[in-house]
């Protein structure tokens, strides 16, 4: 199945009208639709009943949305169980089988998923979040130096090993380093720890639209470079539902 029968098959389940996808979404007409959704629904029936699918929380949460509705019309038969893992964890899964699929987050160029097909969705830019009464909360910017005085609240090493590796990538140029002085197993409560005062957190700019005023986030000087985020999966041949899942994940990021 190419690239394209996917796009219209998608693009059928979002407007649930044949005619309005032909003319509205993928310019092309009615009738060549309507063949290939005949000949990709019948490639869809792989007997698929379920897809296990990966995900980072953040900043996948806004994405991953409006690709379970696309792929819920598309493939209405197949059930997605969502599994919220650390990058490692996600690995594993991909290299085992567990999973067929993850929306994952990748800060350096050689990291967890060097080894794993992966397509860029989007970039989110990298922030210092910091308590909203905090001295840097009425700065426009932060050094890495200057953040790097302030202590630290991060993933745990043992499941984010990945994250650490980015932190030190990150003050690699600062002579002193930050020290993290709490760990916790996900941003929700990082987010939390630095909302109490606990210390300060590096995070990506979408934390703003997900926990509101809750944090504070502060650009950074150097800017860091985005974080990459986007789908992965096990080279080779993907299964039906995997391939949908992925073409539903690009299509949600070109809609925004």
């Amino acid at each position: 199945m190419e690239l394209r029968h996917l796009r219209y098959f998608v693009a059928v389940a979002e407007t649930e009208n044949v005619l309005r996808a032909a003319t509205q979404k993928l310019h092309v007409s009615q009738p060549a639709v309507s063949r290939q959704i005949r000949n990709v629904r019948a490639f869809a029936k792989a007997g698929e009943t379920e897809l296990h699918v990966g995900y980072a929380p953040t900043p996948s949460g806004h994405i991953l949305s409006a690709t379970m509705r696309a792929f819920q019309k598309a493939m209405p038969n197949v059930h997605v169980k969502l599994h919220d893992w650390s990058n490692e964890e996600i690995a594993g899964g991909l290299r085992d089988g567990r999973l067929k699929v993850a929306l994952i987050a990748r800060a350096l160029e050689r990291d967890t998923f060097r080894d794993f097909r992966f397509e860029e969705l989007l970039r989110e830019h990298i922030r210092l979040a910091v308590p909203p009464n905090h001295p840097f909360a009425r700065r426009r910017s932060v050094s890495l130096a200057d953040a790097a005085r302030e202590p630290f609240v991060g993933l745990t090493r043992e499941d984010f090993s990945d994250y650490h590796r980015y932190l030190s990538s990150l003050f690699a140029s600062v002579k002193n380093k930050p020290q993290v002085i709490e760990e916790h197993d996900g941003m929700t409560s990082v987010v939390s720890a630095v909302e109490a005062g606990t210390g300060v957190a590096v995070a990506v700019e979408v934390l703003g639209y997900t926990f509101g005023n809750r944090v504070k986030l502060v650009r950074l000087t150097p800017e860091p470079k985005p974080i990459s985020f986007g789908i992965a999966a096990p080279k080779g041949k993907l299964s039906p539902a995997a391939e949908i899942f992925w073409q539903c994940a690009k299509e949600a990021v070109s809609a925004e």
